[in-house]
């Protein structure tokens, strides 16, 4: 049995996508308009050391604090979500150049079978969450039969 993970290829694409066609948009678009609320997936690095049976899933999160981090396992998934708002600190009309990005930030990765929460470590070291777990649970690993 092969452990699945929720691979999104299409994420690049629209990553890539979305930059390209972003100096037409923010022209023919209202500059203040709150009326569209969309999603950020936050970069990930995604490594699986068999030797060790673990997984570590890095993403990226600068400017973040740890506190504003949600991790959530529900159904056989893992969700890591943030949220940033946009800084009243500087009145609208001063900026030349504005290039962060400000809303929701969520990610979703499946988990192998069998993975129990307590499984599941997170910590997180200049702007980078790094979640461990393993990739298969002892009970599923597969197992050789020798043909008598």
């Amino acid at each position: 049995m092969s452990n699945v993970f929720l691979y999104e290829p299409f994420y690049d694409f629209e990553r890539i996508l979305q930059g390209a066609l972003a100096p037409h948009v923010e022209r023919s678009a209202p500059r203040h308009s709150d009326a569209v609320v969309r999603s950020i997936k936050p970069r990930l690095d995604l490594h699986e050391n068999t030797e060790k049976n673990l997984v570590t899933a890095s993403f990226e999160f600068p400017g973040i604090a740890k506190e504003d981090i949600q991790i959530e396992v529900s159904n056989g998934k893992l969700t890591v979500s943030a949220e940033t708002k946009q800084s009243t600190e500087h009145s609208e009309d001063g900026y030349a150049v504005r290039e962060r990005r400000f809303g929701k930030f969520s990610r979703t990765l499946q988990l192998p079978q069998g993975i129990k929460d307590d499984e599941i470590k997170a910590a997180m070291e200049n702007g980078v969450l790094t979640i461990t777990f393993p990739k298969a649970a002892p009970e599923l690993a597969p197992k050789r039969i020798v043909v008598a």
